[in-house]
């Protein structure tokens, strides 16, 4: 699955009440860049591992090569993976 032919899906920040859409064609990073959260973007390729990003609820379809499986539990790079469900952030 390409970020072409991807679904939509949702990021919900948690300590703001907030849900931002991210579409198809668009990464999860822009998304969180565009509304102000502060990610490190970093190589935006998935293998340096500046964006990663916590996350508490979701169903994450990993796409980075610098997450180890248990990174992988309650973190993921936005800059390249997506989520078949809606992605919690709690900060």
């Amino acid at each position: 699955m390409n970020v072409q032919t991807a679904q939509a899906f949702e990021i919900y920040l948690a300590w703001s009440d907030v849900t931002l859409r991210v579409d198809p064609g668009q990464s999860a990073l822009q998304v969180l860049l565009d509304a102000g959260i502060p990610v490190e973007p970093g190589c935006q390729t998935g293998g340096c591992g500046s964006c990663v990003t916590a996350y508490v609820d979701g169903d994450i379809i990993h796409k980075d090569t610098c997450l180890t499986e248990t990174d992988r539990a309650r973190s993921f790079c936005p800059c390249v993976s997506r989520s078949r469900t809606r992605i919690v952030l709690a900060y």
